[in-house]
């Protein structure tokens, strides 16, 4: 997971025991979520964030489909080491689902504008080969959803409800059979 820079000691602790954790010597320990009851399920806070075109995007126009909601950082190295995972879940291109990739980097990488952030994502995204929308966090995004490290996955249901929290790089087959079992949901 990665941190801001005020707490670096504490993310480099942190960081090596996920590291003694892990199942092979590089490989980040994945987490794995379980899917909430329909009933204790919190509507997901709204967004208004730019694209890399600076085309607005919110939240609302995804309802009615699952949502991975995916919050990252281009030098979070357990972010950089799930977004193959998301891109292959992506290239499904199922009518029910939208992956979308909140970028953090604006208030992480303490940046001083949208455009000095996408100067570090644009490439990013490129030669990686992200096949989802990236959309530019801000400070109300960092705030609304209680973010304090990074990687932070979230699962909506069709309604636009938090239905799972993956706090730490994802369980892949995990993600996928959560994501199974909401699309199902009417």
């Amino acid at each position: 997971m990665h941190r801001p820079r005020w707490s670096a000691a504490f993310a480099l602790g942190f960081a090596i025991t996920l590291g003694c954790l892990s199942a092979a010597p590089n490989e980040p320990q994945r987490v794995r979520a379980t899917i909430q009851e329909r009933q204790r399920r919190e509507i997901a806070p709204a967004f208004r964030l730019s694209n890399a075109s600076g085309k607005t995007a919110t939240l609302s126009k995804f309802r009615g489909r699952v949502v991975l909601l995916d919050f990252w950082a281009t030098e979070c190295g357990g972010c950089v080491f799930e977004i193959p995972s998301f891109i292959e879940i992506a290239a499904k291109r199922t009518k029910n689902l939208a992956v979308v990739g909140v970028s953090m980097d604006l208030f992480w990488e303490d940046l001083k504008s949208a455009e000095e952030g996408w100067q570090h994502v644009r490439p990013f995204v490129k030669t990686r080969g992200v096949n989802y929308p990236i959309l530019m966090g801000d400070d109300k995004t960092f705030k609304a959803y209680k973010l304090d490290a990074l990687p932070v996955t979230l699962l909506l249901d069709k309604k636009g409800r938090i239905a799972a929290t993956y706090a730490g790089v994802v369980d892949k087959s995990n993600i996928e059979e959560n994501i199974q079992l909401l699309a199902r949901e009417l």
